[in-house]
């Protein structure tokens, strides 16, 4: 049995703690700070990644794993940075990670070839996983509850929904202004500032000494899903006979049968099966694993559309996602009254449906459409539909979840998403390499189509599954908490 035990007169380094004032305004900037940088890793480096690869060394395919590596370490550690935050305490693990995180990337800023790229990126996500399980229950400790907290969350939740559309933007402006390097340099003033921040305007949580690490289970699902990533990549550089490919299948295979008996026998399992025994919550999981999917390749191929063929720069590249990013934030912002009003489960399916028409539409992109002919639709499609999407699926992940499984209930959503977007993006690089090589004409745009009609077909089996839900009773009458995005 686990004992908590408070810790707030020493700081992370083991010093006393300066004296805390309650000055809300810092607290929540170092909260929703650490969400957002993390957020922004995922999609930052897609602008940047033509430069990336030319200076690098980078195959048109082999340059996805720069986000890959990132998304799958994020991912598959989740859940094992938010033990180490109970046994550590909250504020200590998104000091450390923060830390972790800022120094990784200057790594990746300094980097001179595409493997310390990828090792620093790896370190990143590492770091990711330590820090993002505490941003929401540091809030739910540094808030009263009542009107201010709801505020905190409120803010938190938008900002946290926009975040992998606001790094494409943000990601143009920085390579468009200096160079790559940039969209891991500026990690660096806002670590340094987070790790400054935390310890004097946010309380530690207490914590809870007992039970052991799931590191069997943290290592055989991590490497388990980054072979599985490696060999969908392979193919779509060599196709479905390369033997190194197959051999990654096969591997893959195993590390993931190994993780699902590791979890069925361990004390304190990453992942708790029997989540899944509801049929609400394992749909909406599926769903949750799927849009992500979807989305990540339309980010990837649309960044490298715009600055081939439309020859935009870095900066204007970033910019033209500023349309997805603002449909996507007032979406979010308006879900609770959506769900309020028709139900979490017509709110979800209408998102979805959206998503789909985006998907759709994009797949007849061509070299000589301009991007308000072209883009611009399915980008506003694609921002209303992802923020009409993911708040009503946390309304059924945690309908009914018992109160000792709510922290791996919604860590285990945070997982979904991260690991959808990076094994869905090496399906969709697959897509692509396998319908380039039997092109004629514009390569390229050939292969993006292909990959674009791919993650329409992820985006209408999500539609199919959110239609399969059952509808929660109150869903449609009461706001869902914004913790059913929270790792904890």
């Amino acid at each position: 049995m686990s004992t908590p035990t408070t810790r707030d007169q020493t700081t992370t380094t083991g010093l006393p703690s300066p004296t805390r004032r309650h000055h809300p305004f810092l607290a929540l900037a170092a909260i929703i700070g650490t969400q957002l940088m993390l957020l922004l890793d995922a999609t930052v480096v897609n602008v940047a990644l033509p430069k990336l690869s030319l200076d690098l060394g980078f195959t048109p395919t082999g340059m996805s794993w720069v986000l890959n590596v990132y998304t799958l370490a994020f991912g598959g550690l989740l859940l094992l940075g938010s033990r180490i935050g109970d046994l550590i305490g909250r504020r200590t693990a998104l000091v450390w990670g923060v830390a972790a995180f800022t120094l990784a990337s200057v790594a990746g800023g300094l980097a001179t070839s595409a493997t310390v790229l990828l090792v620093a990126r790896g370190l990143q996500g590492a770091a990711a996983a330590l820090a993002a399980p505490s941003t929401l229950a540091l809030i739910a400790t540094s808030f009263t509850e009542g009107s201010e907290r709801n505020r905190a969350l409120s803010v938190f939740s938008a900002v946290a929904g926009a975040g992998f559309a606001i790094g494409l933007t943000v990601g143009g402006m920085l390579t468009g202004w200096g160079s790559w390097r940039w969209v891991f340099f500026i990690n660096i003033p806002i670590g340094i500032a987070i790790v400054l921040i935390a310890p004097r305007f946010i309380k530690e949580t207490a914590r809870h000494r007992g039970g052991r690490f799931d590191i069997a289970g943290a290592l055989t699902g991590t490497l388990g899903m980054a072979s599985l990533s490696y060999g969908f990549i392979r193919v779509g550089e060599n196709g479905w006979g390369d033997g190194r490919a197959l051999t990654s299948f096969v591997i893959a295979v195993a590390l993931l049968a190994a993780f699902l008996i590791n979890e069925l026998r361990a004390d304190r399992p990453l992942v708790v099966l029997r989540l899944f025994a509801d049929r609400n919550r394992a749909l909406a999981y599926c769903v949750m694993l799927l849009v992500p999917a979807s989305m990540f390749g339309v980010f990837y191929f649309t960044t490298q559309y715009l600055q081939t063929y439309l020859h935009y720069s870095p900066l204007r590249t970033g910019f033209a996602f500023v349309p997805l990013a603002a449909m996507l934030f007032a979406a979010a912002r308006l879900a609770p009254r959506a769900i309020a009003r028709f139900g979490a489960k017509r709110t979800a399916a209408s998102g979805i449906t959206l998503t789909l028409c985006g998907g759709l539409w994009i797949t007849q992109l061509s070299a000589s459409e301009g991007y308000v002919a072209g883009l611009l639709g399915p980008m506003l499609l694609f921002g209303v539909g992802m923020g009409f999407t993911m708040m009503p699926l946390n309304t059924f992940i945690l309908s009914g979840v018992e109160p000792k499984d709510a922290g791996s209930a919604s860590g285990l959503l945070q997982t979904m998403q991260q690991v959808g977007g990076s094994v869905g993006l090496s399906v969709l690089v697959t897509v692509f390499g396998t319908a380039s090589r039997h092109a004629h004409g514009n390569v390229f745009l050939h292969g993006a189509t292909a990959a674009f009609a791919a993650g329409a077909v992820f985006a209408g089996v999500s539609l199919v599954l959110a239609l399969s839900l059952k509808s929660v009773a109150g869903a449609g009458s009461r706001r869902p908490s914004p913790l059913a995005s929270s790792s904890d």
